[in-house]
């Protein structure tokens, strides 16, 4: 991303592979009327892109709360999705990834930044364009399946279609039913399926509107390992053979090893992108990760919150130190609790 500035204006360069797009701020400047911000986008197709870009955040921001409350989730995110791809984001509790993806569909709003995706930037979108964008455009799959038990595979399967109004092409129901082994199941409710074959079912209705772009949250949460393995499988075939695109949130370091590429999220930042990544190599990284956050959590943790946290009440004033955390000696009574805890509380500060 390119940036620069005229005495009256900012403007910004970004491109989304198949496309470019110009961002342009008017500033206030003496001898010029001051007004409303305004921002135009400017397509430049790019012949130079070869697979292109699904979607792309730029510079992207979310905060939540005010003041001192606030929670920095994401911090100036950049980062593209390739077109025909399958991509896994990692990262430990409260690390963003959810967040990103939320913001990226639509789900959630922005607090700054840019989104691209299909000529469009989304953060300009009211609420009836961001519906009609996932309606059309964009698949879902969820953890918890979110089938509707009244009705059939078959039903389930189509039922963006029944909302929507429109035919299905039969030809890729067909497709997507036979890639997805349902050929046999499409005649069931969701009480006489598998977790397994459940979501499948979501996952052909996550395909079925032939969305350019499928997030997958979290989709073998709740599965056991052999079901996990065939519904990544179907994942990854779905791109492979369907020409999908699939954006995967997991925490899962195996489900990871079945994308093209992982992405590792911590607070708020992209902190390593590994492309053809392998559960080993992603199990490393997540690990890390979550070290480095506890460190970081403890040591910004006040002492006398470290004492309370202990149970103790009353710490009194210690000197600052550096000396290893000593390990608790086994006492009687409350004695051997108290010196701990002021130990923990010295080693806090």
């Amino acid at each position: 991303m390119r940036a620069g500035a005229w005495p009256t204006a900012q403007f910004s360069l970004a491109h989304d592979g198949a496309r470019r797009y110009f961002f342009i701020s008017w500033n206030h400047h003496p001898g010029i009327r001051p007004g409303p911000i305004w921002r135009g986008i400017m397509n430049v197709q790019n012949p130079s892109a070869s697979r292109g870009i699904a979607i792309q955040a730029v510079d992207l921001v979310k905060n939540y709360g005010t003041g001192s409350n606030m929670v920095h989730a994401l911090r100036g995110v950049n980062v593209s999705f390739e077109r025909g791809k399958f991509t896994a984001i990692m990262g430990p509790s409260g690390s963003g990834k959810s967040t990103l993806m939320h913001t990226l569909a639509g789900l959630d709003s922005a607090t700054s930044g840019h989104i691209l995706f299909g000529g469009a930037d989304l953060t300009r979108m009211d609420d009836k364009q961001l519906t009609l964008l996932r309606r059309h455009k964009i698949g879902f799959i969820f953890q918890s399946f979110n089938l509707l038990p009244m009705f059939t595979a078959e039903q389930n399967i189509l039922m963006p279609l029944t909302l929507a109004g429109d035919k299905p092409d039969r030809a890729w129901f067909d497709l997507l039913v036979e890639t997805l082994g349902l050929k046999q199941r499409l005649n069931h409710r969701p009480n006489e399926l598998s977790g397994g074959q459940q979501q499948r079912v979501a996952i052909a209705r996550a395909l079925i509107a032939k969305p350019k772009l499928v997030f997958a949250d979290e989709p073998t949460g709740n599965l056991d390992s052999v079901s996990s393995a065939e519904v990544l499988g179907f994942l990854k075939r779905s791109v492979n053979e369907l020409g999908q695109t699939i954006v995967m949130v997991t925490h899962d370091a195996v489900a990871a090893s079945y994308a093209d590429r992982a992405i590792v999220f911590s607070d708020g930042r992209i902190v390593a992108d590994e492309q053809h990544p392998n559960a080993e190599v992603m199990n490393e990284l997540l690990m890390a990760e979550r070290e480095r956050t506890t460190r970081t959590t403890l040591t910004d943790t006040p002492a006398d919150q470290m004492a309370q946290m202990a149970g103790v009440r009353n710490v009194p004033d210690l000197p600052i130190t550096d000396a290893p955390l000593p390990p608790a000696v086994p006492t009687s009574g409350c004695e051997g609790t108290l010196r701990h805890a002021r130990a923990a509380a010295r080693h806090a500060r």
